[in-house]
């Protein structure tokens, strides 16, 4: 748009000079060829009337001196010769008739004067003028440039602020400047982002708060249920008990879930350095004694790379893709956290893998896989990823790991 406007500001300037300046150039092309007509002209009739009154002398004077100061040229012809005035491509020509008080023709004055001066001229004033109208035209560039920047102002500050919406922070608001039209878009886009921002604070506040308050409740059934476990000797009524326990335990995890992407998605992200292999060592350190249990190996390797991520962020994406890879990886697997280049960390396991159209939805919340998952997972722990990473200003993608199973690829912009 600021493009757009400096080209308006020029083509109107340009459009005003041209129109200025072509009228002109007629006008002066005019005058300049009639002045020299109109010069030639005294000094070819004076010329005439002293060969007309057998001044010869003084008529060989005017001869010399014109000729001497002037590119021009006079010449004395016979009386035979008629009266005209034409130019072509040597200039003007121009013959006047020496005649006597009674009308006898004595003889005739021709003086012939080149174009070349004139069309020097007419170079130099044009070419001041060329130079002048080009200064004109980029100082008008300059001012349109600061015109258009000053004028789309509110315009990129709305952008800025739509950004910032777009990447989820709901705390943005544009300064109310500029036009009448742009502050009255801008106070209507805030008073839209303070009504949404009201509505999913609530919206994150039931969720958590809901969460919150299942815990309790669904610790006591849990513990109930433990308790009429261990006083029941009837196996098919045990069984059942058992049964509830593990969907309680389910229901559990999947509140725990919920109020920790009720969290991921309120909390506003400030990134900073991490040292990517060392919280991957970290985090192997917490998952070894649940991997040693089934003789899984958690390999790293690559390069030691500096990310942007809010503190506590990446820890959380790696315990979430490990808990899964930890899930579906046989006994004996190995699971491979690298790094390739600056930013990029590749989660590879051993599993069974995804077709391509389930790795599409695996980041909606509550999806789970067609018995990939595990038995315990509550299909948030991706959701709670693709949250935490895009906060960060990353991605993250699943594909095919070229051994079989699957690699979730993280991307994080490098410190």
């Amino acid at each position: 748009m600021i493009r757009q406007l400096v080209w308006s500001y020029v083509l109107l300037v340009t459009v005003a000079i041209a129109a200025f300046t072509v009228p002109v150039a007629f006008t002066l092309n005019e005058q300049l060829y009639g002045d020299a007509e109109n010069i030639a002209g005294r000094e070819a009739t004076t010329a005439a009337l002293l060969l007309a009154s057998g001044d010869i002398r003084s008529l060989n004077a005017l001869v010399d001196a014109y000729e001497r100061q002037t590119p021009g040229r006079i010449d004395v012809l016979g009386p035979d010769v008629p009266e005209g005035k034409h130019w072509d491509s040597e200039g003007l020509k121009l013959v006047v008739q020496a005649k006597k008080p009674d009308g006898t023709v004595v003889g005739a004055i021709r003086l012939s004067y080149p174009d070349g001066p004139i069309v020097d001229r007419l170079w130099q004033i044009w070419g001041f003028r060329a130079a002048l109208a080009v200064g004109v035209l980029i100082v008008a560039a300059f001012l349109g440039l600061w015109l258009a920047r000053r004028v789309t102002r509110p315009l990129r500050e709305l952008t800025g602020m739509a950004a910032r919406l777009r990447d989820g922070d709901l705390t943005a608001r544009a300064e109310e400047t500029g036009p009448p039209e742009t502050r009255t878009l801008a106070r209507t886009l805030n008073t839209a982002t303070e009504t949404i921002d009201t509505l999913v604070g609530s919206q994150r506040a039931f969720i958590g708060d809901a969460s919150h308050q299942l815990r309790t409740p669904l610790t006591a059934l849990r513990l109930s249920l433990d308790n009429v476990a261990d006083g029941v000797d009837d196996p098919h009524v045990r069984e059942d008990v058992e049964m509830a326990t593990a969907e309680v335990v389910r229901m559990s995890r999947l509140v725990n879930g919920l109020l920790a992407l009720a969290r991921a998605e309120a909390n506003v992200a400030h990134p900073e350095p991490v040292q990517v292999l060392d919280v991957v060592a970290e985090r192997f350190t917490a998952w070894r004694a649940a991997a040693d249990e089934r003789s899984i190996s958690l390999v790293s390797e690559g390069a030691h790379i500096r990310v942007l991520a809010t503190p506590g962020h990446l820890e959380q994406v790696l315990d979430n893709v490990l808990s899964n890879a930890l899930e579906v990886s046989p006994d004996g697997a190995t699971i491979l956290v690298r790094t390739t280049r600056p930013g990029l960390l590749e989660i590879i396991d051993s599993g069974p893998g995804l077709p391509e159209a389930e790795r599409a939805r695996a980041f909606d919340r509550f999806w789970r896989g067609q018995g990939l998952t595990g038995k315990g997972g509550s299909g948030l722990g991706l959701a709670i990823v693709k949250q935490l990473v895009t906060d960060d200003g990353g991605t993250v993608s699943l594909d095919a790991a070229a051994g079989g199973g699957l690699c979730v690829r993280i991307t994080l912009s490098p410190a």
